[in-house]
């Protein structure tokens, strides 16, 4: 019962992040193509009040005119909306569901001891650790290289690299590309709290009080805006990897994230300048090439099924059971059965999959594989992770190897009898 209440807990906070990600990104989009989209008002009247650019549209059988001022309009209406509870929704509500499974199963989520021999301690605070520390140097960069666009695009650039690579050597794989996005999404919304709002706040304070206003808030704000349109498309592709094992469980899976993360940021750009009608179709193309050159890096290599190694364990009944699924394991070109199978789950399925598991407090999604007709009903789950997504065991915990899969690959390949 408790992981069928986990479950629902990770299904409604994946939900609610979902949709209200959606929120953000989608007025994001949505302003970055008005900004770009705006031009300059015919009417003199319009520009007498200060009207710097308009736009006439139709959607939903009904015509709409935004204008942009280049200051304050003459008069600040009352009922002024802004957009900020898209992005601490989004922030608040990923963190909570980043918290449910990574930061309380550190263990199981967050560590591979064939990248680094952390604690579960030592897993958290690095993981959060990223999330503040990679706020603070950004803004760092910002404030001391702001006036130079083109030397800061280069040092933001450099320093998601470096987070990337040290991300992927502490973390398991799937661990790293999601701290990296969290990370990156902890900047665009922090951007919004410490920085576009507080200064949108002293613009429309000015504006009351009659004062002049202070360029240097638009200035500021505009640019953190700016940054967050270019974060958006690698923060997406971060958070949907943890579902496409082969990139995060490649060797140089940094340079996977790093690479994936440009193209989308080539993709970006297409879209804005198309925005600003220059269509230029470089930018998809480059994006393409990335992503194909990405492909064909890390695609699969046949294996031939050899025999298998016993792997060392934790316990003694892991080792035996280890031991029993080697000396079963079939030449290349014969069949496995289902007692071989069971051997190679009995070794490195049921600590997670047990009626008491031993990794984690509960069976892993309510699924349990004590018993062989447990194990064949649910065949093809098996095939699809452990065979072809490779997501399980998660981060290899328990050290299955490629000829244990390879067993159970020919057994569901076979029929699963």
């Amino acid at each position: 019962m408790e992981a069928y209440l986990l479950d629902w807990a990770n299904l409604l906070l994946r939900w609610l992040h979902v949709i209200v990600a959606i929120a953000w990104i989608g007025s994001s989009f949505y302003f970055v193509w008005l900004d770009n989209s705006l031009k300059p008002p015919v009417d003199d009247k319009l520009k007498q009040q200060g009207v710097g650019g308009e736009l006439w549209a139709v959607h939903g059988g009904g015509f709409y005119n935004p204008q942009k001022y280049l200051g304050a309009p003459p008069k600040l209406p009352e009922d002024l909306h802004w957009f900020y509870w898209e992005s601490y929704s989004t922030w608040l509500s990923g963190f909570s569901l980043f918290s449910l499974v990574y930061l309380f199963n550190a263990k199981t989520y967050l560590i591979d001891p064939s990248v680094a021999n952390l604690t579960p301690t030592i897993a958290v605070v690095l993981a959060l650790a990223f999330l503040i520390v990679g706020w603070i140097v950004y803004d760092l960069l910002c404030r001391l290289f702001g006036k130079n666009e083109k030397l800061l695009s280069v040092l933001v650039v450099a320093y998601v690299i470096a987070a990337a690579w040290g991300a992927c050597h502490l973390f398991s794989g799937r661990a790293a590309f999601l701290i990296i996005g969290a990370m990156i999404a902890t900047i665009m919304s922090a951007n919004v709290f410490f920085w576009i709002i507080p200064g949108q706040r002293k613009v429309v304070a000015s504006m009351k009080a009659g004062e002049p206003v202070d360029p240097i808030h638009g200035k500021n704000g505009k640019q953190r805006s700016v940054h967050n349109t270019y974060f958006t498309l690698p923060v997406l592709f971060a958070m949907l990897s943890n579902h496409y094992s082969m990139t995060y469980t490649h060797p140089h899976n940094w340079l996977v994230l790093v690479m994936i993360m440009v193209a989308a940021v080539f993709i970006r750009q297409f879209f804005i300048l198309r925005h600003k009608g220059n269509t230029n179709f470089a930018y998809p193309a480059i994006a393409v090439v990335i992503l194909a050159a990405v492909a064909a890096w890390i695609a699969p290599r046949p294996v031939e099924p050899v025999a298998a190694v016993p792997a060392t364990t934790t316990t003694a009944a892991t080792a035996t059971a280890a031991a029993s699924a080697s000396t079963a394991a079939p030449a290349a070109g014969t069949g496995a059965d289902l007692a071989q199978v069971q051997q190679v789950v009995q070794a490195r399925c049921i600590q997670c999959h047990s009626s008491k598991p031993t990794l984690m407090p509960t069976p892993a999604k309510g699924l349990i594989l004590e018993q062989p007709e447990q194990v064949k009903a649910k065949a093809q789950l098996i095939y699809q992770q452990v065979v072809q997504q490779k997501l399980m065991p998660l981060g290899n915990l328990t050290n299955i190897t490629d000829a244990e899969r390879a067993i159970i690959a020919q057994w569901y390949e076979g029929g699963a009898k």
